[in-house]
């Protein structure tokens, strides 16, 4: 990865960020701020930069690969609420909520490759 390709990922995916933190901000309805923190900038600026780089094909399995992060997210959002009301304390369920995420996500990658074995 270049300087360039640094710079983009950095602008486009904080851009997409603030500008979603804004209308959660601005927007009276706080249900609102929440959907607009699921927001996929990650996954829009990697498909984006990997189209430009690679072409359309390399996009969709960049795209597809995020199908599993998504799921992972799901996961994460349920897990980040239990923890939330089970210990009362936001840093620890947000920790905890990232590592069921990445585990969650691995294990769907998992499976799709070597299916459920009987």
């Amino acid at each position: 990865m270049d300087t360039k390709d640094l710079l983009y990922r950095f602008l486009f995916g904080g851009l997409a960020v603030v500008l979603s933190y804004v209308a959660s901000v601005l927007l009276p309805w706080k249900i609102i701020g929440g959907i607009f923190a699921a927001f996929p900038a990650v996954m829009i600026v990697a498909v984006m930069m990997v189209g430009i780089k690679k072409g359309s094909k390399e996009a969709a399995k960049t795209a597809n690969g995020s199908v599993y992060g998504m799921i992972g997210c799901f996961i994460c959002v349920i897990a980040v609420l239990l923890m939330l009301k089970w210990t009362d304390l936001w840093l620890v369920s947000l920790l905890i909520g990232l590592v069921v995420w990445f585990f969650s996500s691995i294990f769907l990658v998992h499976l799709r490759e070597n299916g459920v074995r009987k």
